[in-house]
């Protein structure tokens, strides 16, 4: 199976990012003497003759947008090419293992799963090989078939990372740009680990690593990110689930960026609690380029965030903010405002802390309107918190539906959503749909209008990345 194209990568979403989840596969296939294509269709059509092509079609799904966008590429790809093997995977490939092999997929791996990958395209040419070259017939390795595929249990065995291998993947001008001070720039999107070593009750990760996580060595990481200033690029988003996670390496690495590349800013993510831990860190980061830095805060609620287990507190929150900001460097904290134990007073609460903390700016709207995510195999369906809460699991959505015990803040919930969907098809200044929330908000809490929030026109804004979207 080394012929150009019998091997098909298939990228769905990754957070508007050149996907890092089809380069990395590819070079551990190109590594092993395989050629594999490439198809990102978050920004290219689908193409049929490519697909025909393929004995092998892997479709990655790190988060639950690409698995709902992946399941529905993998039936046009059995519809136009039947007798492929079709696997999944990455995140959402072993929550969902269950449902994705009763339903036509062939193999799913999860976890560090590009060896696994590598092997189980050796294992397929090796089976072609023994009947004389004949194609594949539909499900003929299904889960219980010939000891293919490798089982669904998450793989957590450390890797030998190549360099991503990116030249076939479309131009870094057809993806998530930075704006800074108002100027579109390309970014470029590296990992420095994977995994994570916390146990967040919402979070994808902890299910399929359990509290472990592995780190890319820094040659690697300075490499793609060399290849992708090559390319273009001015700023290097670091996507590690948590960069701090090894505060030495995460170092480390930023000082050889900046030794390298010193024009090239950069950001990362970072629990609260490892801005704190690591405050006395944060200006060096500063001075080696980082812009902003993204903090999974959730909530204000320290009720909810005992729930989802997130290690910090209200209090804590604002210590990161000032921390941060403390350091020259922009916070941009991300939300999950609809949740079970979310009151109408905490969601007020939350947009009255916005107003108050000048992080209207550094909120995309869309940040509103999360709700809390239960997917099959989530930590959260072991909660006794959770539990009265959780209703049936909404298969071909890939979720439990859960319903919140005021009617008004599931009014709130779709109310809310709906209209910071039109603000972004509308391309609304983010203080506009600030106070069009929050008059959505007082009105379901039956309380008095709060005055408008008024920023100047023409005031600096934060740096950000143009695509909004966190799962």
């Amino acid at each position: 199976m080394k012929e150009p194209g019998a091997i098909l990568l298939v990228a769905c979403y990754e957070l508007g990012h050149q996907p890092l989840a089809v380069a990395w596969p590819a070079a551990f296939l190109e590594r092993r003497g395989y050629r594999p294509a490439v198809l990102d269709v978050s920004v290219e059509p689908f193409d049929p003759e490519t697909v025909r092509r393929a004995r092998l079609v892997a479709v990655s799904v790190p988060m639950h947008t690409a698995l709902r966008v992946g399941v529905a590429f993998a039936a046009r790809a059995r519809a136009v090419n039947p007798t492929c093997h079709l696997a999944f995977y990455g995140l959402y490939a072993t929550l969902n293992a269950d449902h994705l092999l009763t339903h036509g997929a062939d193999s799913v791996l999860g976890g560090e799963a590009e060896d696994a990958l590598v092997d189980l395209a050796e294992q397929l040419g090796r089976a072609r090989d023994e009947v004389g070259g004949r194609g594949q017939a539909p499900g003929e390795w299904g889960s219980e078939r010939r000891g293919l595929p490798p089982a669904p249990r998450p793989i957590l065995a450390k890797l030998a990372f190549p360099v991503p291998s990116r030249t076939q993947l479309p131009s870094l001008k057809k993806y998530a740009h930075v704006e800074k001070d108002g100027r579109l720039e390309l970014a470029g999107y590296v990992e420095a680990s994977r995994g994570c070593k916390h146990l967040c009750r919402h979070c994808p990760i902890p299910p399929v690593y359990g509290g472990r996580f592995f780190v890319v060595g820094r040659d690697v990481v300075l490499a793609d990110i060399r290849q992708q200033v090559e390319a273009g690029a001015s700023h290097i988003t670091f996507g590690d689930p948590d960069f701090l996670n090894g505060p030495g390496h995460a170092i480390a690495v930023a000082r050889a960026l900046h030794a390298e590349h010193p024009s090239v800013t950069f950001d990362f993510t970072a629990k609260v609690e490892h801005l704190l831990r690591h405050r006395a860190r944060l200006p060096e980061l500063a001075d080696l380029g980082c812009a902003f830095i993204v903090t999974a805060a959730e909530s204000l609620s320290d009720t909810v965030l005992a729930n989802l287990a997130k290690g910090h507190t209200r209090a804590d929150i604002l210590a990161a903010l000032h921390a941060v900001r403390g350091a020259g460097i922009a916070l941009r904290p991300t939300w999950v405002p609809f949740t079970p134990w979310t009151t109408s007073d905490d969601y007020r609460e939350l947009l009255h802390f916005v107003e108050a903390h000048a992080l209207i700016d550094a909120i995309d709207p869309v940040q509103y309107s999360i709700r809390l995510l239960v997917p099959p195999g989530s930590l959260l369906l072991e909660s006794p918190a959770m539990r009265p809460f959780v209703g049936p699991l909404v298969e071909d959505a890939f979720y439990y539906r859960w319903t919140h015990p005021d009617p008004r803040m599931e009014r709130l919930s779709a109310d809310v959503a709906a209209l910071v969907a039109q603000a972004a098809d509308a391309r609304e200044d983010a203080a506009g749909t600030f106070n069009r929330v929050a008059r959505l908000a007082d009105a379901a809490a039956g309380a008095p209008p709060r005055p408008d929030a008024v920023l100047p026109a023409e005031r600096r804004r934060p740096p950000r990345l143009t695509e909004p979207w966190f799962c």
